[in-house]
């Protein structure tokens, strides 16, 4: 059951360790991307078993290099947070992040990050690049990946299937 109040969203009846029910939510943040004709990525912030903060890919809208979802996710926590440092929280996004992204979690201090499809294009947790876990940062992100990730996968393939079929 979902619980909307302001900006917490309160799910009842699963555990705060529930990876798949908290991707199912970034899942939904990346339909909404797809209704808005953005590249599907959505993610969602966990805080003591509530999410504080959702997002999607606004790029095209925004006319933004930095609109991912992540970014929007992490801004939105601080405020929420009244911190820049997002301690006790859990990103849950449905792609792997970019080196932009994975930069900002390790300067948000952020514990964990949860991600369903890896981005053999811009991946920064080892498909390209390993930022997150690179020596020398003095703070590591624990990853865990592939939640959901044909579910993840698919939407993207299909937006991009989409987007092809429209300019034939």
């Amino acid at each position: 059951m979902l619980v909307y109040t302001s900006v917490v969203v309160i799910i009842e009846n699963f555990s705060k360790q529930d990876d798949e029910a908290w991707m199912r939510l970034a899942l939904a943040q990346a339909q909404l991307a797809v209704e808005q004709e953005e590249v599907p990525v959505g993610a969602v912030a966990v805080y003591q078993g509530k999410v504080v903060a959702v997002g999607f890919n606004r790029k095209e809208a925004l006319h933004d290099p930095t609109a991912h979802a992540e970014m929007e996710v992490l801004r939105k926590t601080a405020v929420f947070l009244q911190n820049w440092r997002l301690l006790d929280v859990t990103l849950y996004c449905t792609l792997e992040p970019c080196p932009m992204c994975a930069g900002a979690m390790i300067q948000a201090r952020l514990p964990r990050l949860v991600y369903g499809a890896r981005d053999t294009r811009f991946g920064a947790d080892g498909s390209i690049v390993d930022v997150l876990s690179a020596e020398g940062f003095n703070h590591r992100v624990a990853v865990t990946s592939g939640v959901l990730d044909n579910e993840a996968a698919d939407l993207l393939q299909q937006f991009f299937r989409l987007l092809r079929n429209k300019k034939k």
